[in-house]
């Protein structure tokens, strides 16, 4: 988990909204095994190790289905320590009768789903960092059909006893409406580099050299919407810089370019053009 904690800049953590708090956390807590770390009628805060939190459910009033070709979350993605923990999941998963898509991206193992709103999730692990390839800057990622048979055989049936304590936020995968403007946010703005592009529809960006911590797609379309303030899906992520010096360094960066940012409660918030919200704290 190297490129989840100092120095690096990354995404610690991510707030959805859901229609039905109790169906959600069914899913969340009992299906996935996350533990609920507090709750209130409308909230839930949800985490690995019993400390820190790392995903927020939120029920807003009158919410609103999920609406497809809008800017938002494409997924979240969970990062697990270990190929083990993978394969114990997908037996898991089998058992559960979740449905799962998959794909091998050289630079890891991945597996994709939706929670009961439609929200996507990842949920992955990463190959050593000193397999990947990496040319001109940028690293070598596919989307291949994973070896669900290989896979298989690091783990057992009835072994998963839920997210294992060492598990994270590793990546947000986001809709934007532009990517030109969208890599000048992240770049200008929030310090991120760009380590990966896919031609006009797809980029993705980190630091530290991670293969990424955020990915931006236009693949709901150039110029689309925002989803309505009620509807299920993203209401924010969290960008953790680690120190203070870094992060008012950055809100001057974001100052300079004109962007959105304002403080709420000694945290700051930014908006990327796209419109999705991002606190922004530091460690």
């Amino acid at each position: 988990m190297q490129f989840h904690q100092k120095p690096t800049t990354y995404v610690s953590h991510v707030t959805i909204k859901v229609s039905s708090l109790e169906r959600s956390l069914s899913f969340y807590n009992e299906l996935l095994g996350f533990k609920i770390l507090e709750r209130t009628t409308t909230t839930a805060s949800l985490t690995t190790d019993g400390v820190t939190a790392i995903l927020t459910l939120e029920q807003p009033d009158n919410a609103q289905p999920k609406k497809h070709r809008t800017t938002g979350l494409y997924h979240f993605a969970i990062l697990l320590p270990t190929r083990k923990d993978l394969a114990n999941f997908i037996y898991h998963s089998a058992e559960a009768g979740l449905a799962l898509a998959s794909a091998d991206h050289l630079v890891s193992e991945a597996l994709y789903f939706n929670d009961p709103d439609g929200n996507g999730i990842e949920v992955y692990r990463d190959r050593a960092p000193d397999t990947w390839v990496w040319k001109d800057a940028q690293v070598e990622m596919t989307v291949d059909p994973l070896d669900i048979e290989d896979l298989l055989k690091e783990g057992e049936r009835g072994a998963w006893r839920g997210l294992p304590v060492q598990t994270v936020m590793g990546h947000i995968h986001l809709h934007v409406t532009d990517l030109s403007e969208s890599k000048d946010f992240y770049e200008k703005g929030l310090g991120f580099e760009t380590v990966s592009q896919l031609g006009n529809q797809a980029l993705f960006i980190s630091t530290g050299n991670y293969h990424h911590h955020i990915g931006l797609n236009t693949w709901n379309g150039y110029d689309a919407p925002a989803p309505a303030a009620e509807s299920v899906g993203l209401r924010s992520f969290t960008v953790l810089y680690p120190d203070e010096e870094a992060l008012i360094r950055v809100v001057n960066h974001l100052q300079a370019i004109d962007a959105f940012v304002q403080m709420e409660k000694d945290i700051f918030y930014t908006k990327d053009p796209s419109g999705n919200v991002i606190q922004l704290k530091h460690g």
